[in-house]
């Protein structure tokens, strides 16, 4: 017995099972009759799975009809039909709880969940959806779309953004956090935005931005702007606070920040708009008179006074005996750094410098170089102090409690460049660059996201252990042999895997 391939007039093919009896042949059995080239492979498939039944001849070790088709199914399975679901199910399921499935284009759906699942650049982006999901989209449509996102979608997104974090507030924004970072570029040339300057990220040959965010004290995302890379930090936080207030009718938050942002300029700037600010203070570089008072405060571990340093701020004093600790630790590990390059010959005249603890050389003549012990030994008893400068009547606990929360800034800014890899950028074009930071915004909403569940119960997973188990979630496409219905089936997941859908999908 064997297949024959029947060409019918209408242009059909019947499947037969024949036979030659004397010469001639004999249909044994029509199997049956398809134009579909994948619905005529089946047909084929079935009738090979009935020759040895008919034929009454089994093999040596026979397989039944049943398991003869699916040996054929599976044999015929591709790559293609095999997708990885995980990234859509977890990620996407957040995409559009957050609100972003408002956002009427797959390509920023695709580009959001690609970003949290496999951050890479957008030629792996290509790849990973080709591979993984089975989307063909070529690298030039991404760089259109790129080009169109700013006008066709950014205030959209920040507004859904913006929106989420206020209802995961209960509506109400009291304190907002501000920091900002460097983004260098894997390029040499400098533009309009692009600009060589003080590098956080310790390329300081490479150009740059800067971004500055906003968060709430759990993290979430408020808003960013975007600086040019020369842009002198205390400069930045200003225009980015007025922004959000304008675009969201924001009332006037409470506005934390560190040392960096403290100028005479800005706490005027922040006091003349109505605002009530927290900055870290630099004591050290008080008048004398002001620094002999602190030293003399005598704190103990956990405690805190108020200076008035005139009718509006005020400079809260704190003390902890691990920051003390930690405080000896640095500057002990700066001297014997200091000693090391002194004793090799590399520290010189031109590498002197008053950052750091530089500050603890001095010269004596022309060149020769010493460690001032004295200084060294003074700066001890500056140990554990912190200052906090404040318009607001807040007492000393709250307001160093709140400051303690800017860690939420910057663990915003390690996600971003590390689970999400906003940096570096191969962009050149500010409306990429711009694209870019915004769908990578999009991206930490929807991680805070997550985190959030994960907490909720009781954080089994990290968010980034969470992104690596959606890449082995699986789902099969498959056409059903006797009725040619196409359906899809899951895999089976693992015990950490079906524990992060019931957490995401909320059933739990």
């Amino acid at each position: 017995m064997f297949i024959r391939r029947n060409r019918n007039r209408s242009g059909t093919i019947s499947i037969q099972i024949v036979e030659k009896v004397q010469g001639k042949t004999k249909i044994i059995k029509s199997v049956g009759v398809s134009k579909d080239l994948k619905e005529i492979s089946l047909l084929v498939d079935k009738a090979k799975a009935m020759i040895p039944q008919l034929s009454g001849q089994p093999s040596l070790f026979p397989l039944s009809q049943r398991d003869t088709a699916i040996k054929n199914f599976l044999g015929r399975l591709t790559n293609l039909q095999v997708q990885v679901i995980g990234p859509e199910l977890i990620f996407g399921t957040l995409f559009d709880r957050i609100g972003f499935g408002a956002i009427d284009d797959k390509l920023f759906r695709h580009l959001v969940i690609a970003r949290l699942a496999y951050p890479t650049s957008k030629l792996g982006t290509v790849d990973y959806l080709y591979r993984y999901q089975g989307k063909h989209i070529s690298v030039d449509e991404i760089y259109r779309f790129l080009d169109i996102l700013a006008d066709k979608h950014q205030d959209q997104i920040e507004r859904i953004v913006f929106e989420n974090t206020r209802k995961s507030l209960g509506g109400e924004i009291s304190v907002v956090f501000y920091d900002l970072t460097t983004l260098y570029f894997e390029a040499e040339s400098e533009d309009d935005l692009r600009k060589i300057g003080f590098s956080k990220d310790g390329k300081f040959n490479k150009p740059q931005v800067m971004l500055g965010l906003l968060v709430t004290t759990t993290g979430y995302p408020l808003g960013y702007e975007l600086f040019e890379g020369d842009t002198f930090e205390g400069h930045t936080l200003i225009p980015a606070i007025k922004r959000l207030e304008t675009k969201f009718d924001l009332q006037k938050p409470i506005i934390v920040a560190d040392a960096g942002l403290l100028s005479k300029n800005n706490t005027q700037a922040l006091s003349e708009a109505g605002y009530s600010y927290i900055l870290g203070a630099r004591i050290k570089n008080e008048s004398n008179e002001l620094k002999q008072k602190i030293l003399h405060l005598k704190l103990v571990d956990q405690e805190a006074t108020i200076i008035t340093k005139d009718k509006q701020t005020s400079l809260i004093i704190g003390y902890s005996d691990k920051r003390a600790r930690k405080d000896k630790y640095n500057r002990e590990k700066g001297l014997k750094r200091l000693e090391k390059k002194l004793k090799s010959g590399r520290l010189t005249k031109q590498h002197i410098n008053n950052r750091g603890y530089n500050k603890y050389l001095k010269l004596k003549g022309e060149i020769n170089i010493k460690i001032d012990y004295q200084k060294f030994e003074a700066d001890s008893q500056w140990d554990g102090l912190k200052g906090y400068l404040t318009n607001t009547k807040l007492n000393p606990k709250t307001i160093i409690t709140h400051y303690s929360n800017l860690w939420q800034i910057e663990k915003a800014f390690r996600i971003s460049k590390t689970d999400l890899r906003v940096r570096p950028m191969y962009h050149y074009r500010r409306r990429r660059i711009e694209a870019h930071l915004s769908i990578t915004f999009a991206a930490y909403a929807v991680y805070k996201e997550l985190e959030r569940l994960l907490r909720r119960h009781r954080n089994f997973i990290s968010p980034n252990k969470a992104a690596k188990l959606t890449h082995t979630m699986y789902q099969l496409k498959y056409t059903l042999p006797e009725s040619l219905k196409q359906e899809k089936q899951i895999f089976q997941m693992d015990y950490d895997q079906k524990k992060l859908v019931k957490i995401v999908c909320e059933l739990i």
